[in-house]
């Protein structure tokens, strides 16, 4: 018997003893006088299993089929294994039609003995800042290098942006490592899909700015600042302010959308047997509206802030590598390996030790520019995949196909010294008595 019901019998038994009354034993038991005496009656009649509750030993109505229960646990040993519970939760409902809470499907597996794959901390303590009111005045951007495909690819770099009002999440994309292509193809997608943001939150990756390690150069001496790199001329021609973080809390918002990302995503490329970039990018085109669905809250203030694009103006003009060059005597413009003659033209004879501007695209196309005409145009010896490098502390493209990049092996462990046995520390000093 519980304690309730064994205080229920100790208040009976007084009762029928006539220590107590009626009304004395309801007020004891919490219960009315009218329940006092039924209660009183059923005692007499059963004896103490008439305290028993009547669904005592019965199975609840609510209860989960027992053969519901076996083949929740048989997905989530198979074919579902190290989904979290609630991503696991919304794949039952999504794509096997079983409509279960995720209390259930907690109880259910912790009854099976199956453990959540992800291991919480409980966080510190930090000041929380509010977000933002509006959608598109903050986009905090960043890269996360990890093993996406656990083993079954090469390790990829996820290149994203979250909207800090709003949570969604506009585009991301996969590229061999972080670098200035993955960027400019992450704003260039989200500016078509939305707008231009107000603001850029990311981190000090050489990417956004140059380091103030580095000597000016002249040019830059004579102009009081330094020469931005490729993205932030984007920015700056796009009118768009950078915000750098001073540590990984700061931008916490995106920091924690990879901690999602390498759980979630990472589970739906699992499940999809995804094993190149192209395939995970696949995946991931998929995966994000739903990802939106579930995780985007409304902002405060429901008038975005996003900036239209400016009618008539063409992507290609902004979103591409754009250098100074200085033409030739022969009238040519060299960037790398790679060489454009320059025609000649209807309204000029020579155009040598001028200073043109050269753009290069990320489709191979190169194309030199005068006082906003084109001059000459080309296409690259090999497709390539553009890569941020510094030269002479200038940002420049490389003209090669990309290469895997292979994840730092840790040094191996350095062999203890010992010393030798003619070491002083080794040596028997004997003191001869005088």
């Amino acid at each position: 018997m519980t304690r309730s019901e064994q205080r229920r019998l100790l208040v009976l038994n007084h009762l029928l003893s006539a220590a107590l009354v009626n009304a004395q034993a309801a007020s004891l038991l919490g219960i009315s006088v009218r329940q006092a005496r039924r209660l009183r009656r059923r005692y007499e009649a059963e004896g103490a299993a008439a305290l028993a509750h009547g669904n005592r030993g019965r199975r609840p109505i609510h209860a989960l089929d027992p053969q519901l229960t076996a083949r929740v646990v048989e997905l989530a040993r198979t074919k579902y294994a190290g989904f979290n519970q609630h991503h696991f939760t919304e794949m039952l409902a999504d794509h096997e039609g079983l409509q279960l809470s995720v209390s259930s499907v907690h109880r259910v597996l912790r009854l099976a003995g199956i453990a959540a794959p992800r291991k919480r901390r409980p966080p510190r303590h930090r000041r929380r800042r509010d977000r933002y009111p509006r959608a598109g005045m903050l986009l905090q951007i960043d890269g996360s290098r990890h093993d996406w495909l656990e083993g079954r690819g090469p390790y990829l770099s996820l290149i994203g942006g979250i909207d800090d009002a709003t949570g969604l999440v506009p585009w991301a994309t996969f590229h061999d490592q972080e670098n200035a292509h993955g960027y400019f193809e992450l704003l260039r997608a989200v500016v078509r899909r939305y707008g231009i943001p107000l603001a850029l939150y990311a981190d000090h990756h050489a990417i956004f700015f140059k380091t103030k390690d580095k000597d000016l150069t002249l040019e830059e001496a004579l102009a009081g600042r330094r020469e931005p790199t490729q993205f932030g001329r984007l920015l700056e021609e796009l009118g768009v302010q950078l915000i750098l973080a001073r540590s990984p809390q700061a931008k916490g918002r995106v920091e924690r959308l990879w901690g999602t990302f390498q759980d979630r995503l990472a589970s739906e490329l699992r499940l999809a047997n995804a094993c190149t970039a192209a395939e995970a990018q696949t995946i991931l085109q998929r995966y994000l509206p739903k990802h939106n669905r579930r995780f985007t809250v409304p902002a405060n203030d429901p008038e975005p802030a996003w900036v239209p694009w400016p009618k008539g103006r063409v992507y290609d003009e902004l979103f591409c590598f754009k250098y100074r060059k200085v033409v030739a005597n022969d009238h040519t413009v060299k960037l790398g390996s790679q060489i454009i003659d320059i025609p000649p033209q209807p309204d000029r004879l020579s155009f040598a030790k001028v200073e043109v501007e050269l753009r290069e695209f990320f489709d191979g196309r190169l194309q030199v520019h005068y006082q906003g005409r084109c001059l000459a145009k080309a296409i690259a010896n090999q497709p390539k995949t553009i890569y941020r490098v510094s030269t002479n502390g200038h940002s420049r493209a490389v003209s090669h196909d990309p290469m895997p990049i292979a994840d730092p092996v840790p040094p191996a462990p350095k062999p203890k010294w010992r010393p030798a046995a003619n070491h002083p520390w080794k040596r028997l000093l004997l003191t001869v008595p005088k």
